[in-house]
């Protein structure tokens, strides 16, 4: 899968991100993928939910991924964070 068909979940509204999944699926893309870590999974769950409820009923869910990332913080030291990445499909 290549680079420009990923969408990374962050702290934006739902909407936007929802907006950049169809709007790549519109340009012809069959396939896009939702990256997301630490607290905005449920963010990235949401959109997923609503581009496949809302906007395009024939989007089939992908593969799902989920693992944990170690993440160095400002001090110095390291800590784990899950990820997760949600594939959806036309």
């Amino acid at each position: 899968m290549s680079e420009e068909n990923v969408v990374y979940i962050g702290t934006k509204p739902v909407m936007s991100y929802v907006l950049a999944v169809v709007t790549q699926m519109n340009n012809g893309t069959s396939e896009v993928m939702l990256k997301a870590r630490g607290r905005s999974i449920s963010r990235a769950v949401d959109v997923a939910e609503i581009v496949r409820n809302k906007f395009i009923t024939d989007l089939e869910l992908g593969t799902i991924n989920i693992s944990t990332e170690e993440v160095s913080n400002r001090e110095g030291s390291n800590s784990n964070v899950s990820a997760i990445e949600i594939v959806l499909n036309k």
